[in-house]
């Protein structure tokens, strides 16, 4: 397509149709502005990967008519490809001061601050970009400044939610009003570009306050060490527990960088300024186990955060029998083996353990369906353009908004160009939406040459031929056999002997032409791992003249 003309558009190239990779563009007027530049997390599908980024081949084709990147709230899912991504793209972010602090340090952690220019906006505060005017509406969620973006447009008003709760007792910073909702609703807004993570959920997500509560009772009555695992970038969260750690006469230590950064950012723009005094790991080792709780990373079962390195004996905090682990956080769908693994390991030398199943410690940063139904009370858009959620969740949330006489909806995934306005909402194009990933220091194609490759060696293994020829084309010796991942242990020296023997035929069938050789080669070699071992591993074949 061309650039978008009098009308206006939405193009999702990341987080419609999964939960993470958040990456929404708006175009009228000949202009596109992008709306968060997320990334997700690798699953064992991308061996070797850690990141997963989006691919924004659309945008970069046409980044002469991007004129700004405004961030809603700095969730890794909503920031965190700028440090790999938004140099190229070479155009302004915008953010509030948190999240402008947290992007701050991704991009001195990468070396490109002067590459990037970075705006903070004011909470609260408009600003315009092109035919586009925006105004930062706060609202709760699982970190300061989460914020929805009212978009004005000359053919519309978009109110876009960004990640957001209803929390009437909010510990860090205070949300919009019914009231100042209703009025934004008041003025007209033709589309709500609405979160859907929790869209099945028949009840609200409930109050960061009555966590408190829930924590100090659990804790207060434990006499061990307490380690309690929470989201790093849950600064509420982090609040609730320097109160409870009060509450319940303990001292504070942190065990992860992560949550370092996020202290000191938050602190460095006004939250947390009644955190309790953090103590060392050491002090914390050296107290009696009922006067300390830490706070630790990891609750996702990630391999190299505080948590695992707990649970595995690699980190200065050691827990024993009669200590505690509380998971202050939900187990995100795709986590569970991860996450069991050190719930193993720590059931395994006696330390206890306290879900969100056994009591109140953990409220979600997403609406459920009592809240989506008081959102759209008070916007009362003309259409709904859910996003945020897999298409189980978007579909749902269009069919429940509808249910409630919302007039139009529309259901799309990444990829689906979608015309607003005029006489929208109408899918007008497919475009290129695909996945990155980020490998070592190099980005790639997630479904690139390496990382099928990779695939290929991690689920077949791998071997690698090599045969010495003199100048006539003859074998010289046995062809050299070496393997890697191939289940042949027990009989390994057989295995190579037929496989060289195959390899040795192959060349003596006297294929006059290098490459046909090769091939001739890697054939024969596969055919004999296929028959010992029903693999069929990748076959590497070197051919060197003597």
């Amino acid at each position: 397509m061309t650039n978008p003309g009098k009308e206006l558009l939405f193009l999702a190239l990341g987080g419609s149709g999964e939960i993470g990779m958040n990456v929404n563009l708006y175009g009228c007027d000949g202009k596109w502005v992008m709306v968060d530049l997320g990334l997700t997390f690798a699953d064992p599908a991308y061996p070797g990967i850690d990141l997963i980024l989006p691919d924004l081949d659309f945008i970069e084709q046409r980044r002469d008519d991007l004129i700004g990147i405004v961030l809603t709230h700095g969730h890794e899912d909503h920031i965190g490809a700028i440090p790999y991504l938004a140099a190229d793209l070479g155009v302004p972010l915008y953010a509030t001061p948190f999240t402008a602090g947290l992007i701050k340090g991704k991009l001195e952690e990468e070396g490109i601050t002067e590459q990037v220019e970075l705006n903070i906006i004011e909470r609260d505060s408009s600003f315009a970009l092109g035919p586009f005017g925006f105004t930062y509406v706060p609202l709760a969620h699982s970190i300061p400044e989460g914020n929805a973006l009212l978009i004005e447009t000359p053919y519309g008003n978009i109110f876009h939610t960004g990640d957001w709760k209803l929390d009437e007792e909010p510990l860090l910073g205070t949300p919009s009003t019914a009231a100042e909702l209703t009025e934004i609703g008041d003025k007209g807004v033709l589309a709500l570009v609405c979160d859907s993570t929790n869209v099945f959920n028949d009840s609200a997500s409930g109050s960061e306050a009555a966590v408190r509560e829930g924590l100090d009772g659990v804790i207060k009555a434990l006499t061990g060490r307490v380690v309690v695992t929470t989201f790093a970038s849950n600064a509420a969260r982090l609040q609730t527990l320097g109160e409870v750690a009060r509450d319940c006469g303990r001292q504070l230590c942190v065990a992860g960088r992560s949550l370092d950064r996020i202290i000191r950012v938050a602190k460095s723009v006004g939250y947390l300024e009644d955190f309790p005094p953090i103590i060392d790991v050491d002090e914390a080792m050296r107290l009696p186990p009922s006067e300390v709780m830490i706070i630790a990373t990891g609750g996702q079962g990630e391999s190299r955060a505080a948590l695992a390195r707990i649970a595995f004996d690699s980190h200065p905090i050691k827990l024993s029998e009669g200590d505690t682990v509380v998971f202050s956080s939900k187990q995100i769908p795709g986590n569970e083996m991860a996450i069991g693994r050190i719930q193993n390991m720590l059931a395994s030398k006696g330390v206890g353990m306290v879900t969100e199943r056994q009591a109140h410690v953990h409220v979600s940063g997403h609406p459920g369906r009592p809240e989506l139904e008081l959102m759209y009370k008070w916007i009362r858009p003309e259409i709904i353009l859910p996003v945020h959620g897999e298409m189980r969740h978007m579909a749902e949330q269009e069919r429940f908004a509808l249910s409630l006489g919302v007039p139009k909806g529309i259901v799309q995934q990444n990829g689906d160009l979608i015309r607003l306005a005029p006489n929208g909402p109408k899918k007008i194009g497919d475009e290129r939406a695909g996945r990155l990933i980020l490998d070592g220091d190099v980005i790639l194609p997630a479904d690139g040459t390496t990382m099928n490759e990779r695939r290929k060696i991690s689920l077949h293994g791998l071997i690698a031929v090599t045969v010495a020829l003199d100048e006539k084309g003859r074998l010289r010796g046995q062809p050299a056999i070496a393997l890697q991942g191939v289940p042949v242990e027990e009989d390994k020296e057989d295995f190579i002997e037929e496989a060289a023997l195959a390899a040795a035929d192959a060349v003596k069938a006297g294929k006059k032409d290098e490459a046909a050789m090769r091939e001739a080669i890697r054939l024969g070699v596969r055919r004999t791992a296929t028959t010992w071992t029903g693999k069929k591993p990748v076959v590497e074949v070197s051919v060197i003249r003597v």
